[in-house]
């Protein structure tokens, strides 16, 4: 991949400013990423998260529980990586870890973070897309149908809704939303969401609505217009 140079000095940092903007947007840096700490997927840690999701929302239905776990997993990757290109710097998720315990929330790491400079939002793209897609959801998803069965639309919505879903938390203009727009036309995403004039639509469910006291996302492509 052709990029403006790899950087290690200030990425660190950097990430510890995306990651003010909430949970969602955090990435561990440092010595704190040690022992405890797994490559990001884990067979055993995936199956154990899915459990307890499960347990959690009181939902008996394990691909509903997946569902939701790959969703939040991939709001986890997409949006520190989206928030920090818009700043100048791809992180490089190459060597991600992550640390998940029964009652404890998923936690993502980087030991020695390091990234790519990038002025352009078609050059982040280029790093972002297969970084994200097919470096760790593809992994994620392959994971999870090794105990479940999820539609591959199911899938992808569910990563083109986290993606989309990254733009409503702190500033959303220019280079950012730029950016995720590109994301967004590019495979197996194009075609599993898209912006409209009441907002982001997605094509399909990511079965909430199956779990007790849920209902249907902003989002979700289930709801009439005039529900929206």
């Amino acid at each position: 991949m052709q990029t403006g140079g790899v950087v290690g000095e200030g990425v660190a940092d950097l990430l510890g400013e995306v990651a003010g903007l909430g949970p969602y947007f955090e990435i561990v840096t440092g010595a704190a990423v040690g022992a405890g700490w797994r490559p990001f997927p884990d067979d055993e840690w995936v199956l154990g998260a899915t459990v307890e999701y499960g347990e959690r929302l009181g939902t008996g239905e394990r691909r509903v529980a997946a569902s939701i776990l790959f969703q939040g997993l991939a709001s986890r990757l997409w949006s520190p990586v989206v928030a920090a290109a818009a700043r100048g710097i791809v992180p490089d998720l190459a060597d991600l870890r992550w640390r998940w315990a029964p009652g404890e929330a998923v936690a993502l790491g980087l030991a020695e973070p390091r990234g790519w400079r990038v002025e352009g939002v078609g050059e982040a793209a280029d790093l972002v897309h297969p970084m994200v897609v097919d470096g760790h959801l593809r992994a994620l998803r392959e994971t999870m149908l090794s105990f479940v069965s999820l539609a591959d639309g199911l899938v992808w919505g569910n990563a083109v809704s986290a993606l989309a879903g990254s733009l409503n938390v702190g500033p959303s203009g220019g280079f950012r939303a730029a950016l995720v727009r590109e994301l967004l036309g590019r495979e197996p995403l194009a075609g599993a969401g898209a912006f409209e004039a009441d907002g982001f639509v997605r094509r399909n469910c990511c079965l909430y609505y199956r779990v007790p006291g849920g209902g249907m996302c902003g989002d979700c492509g289930l709801l009439s217009r005039n529900l929206r």
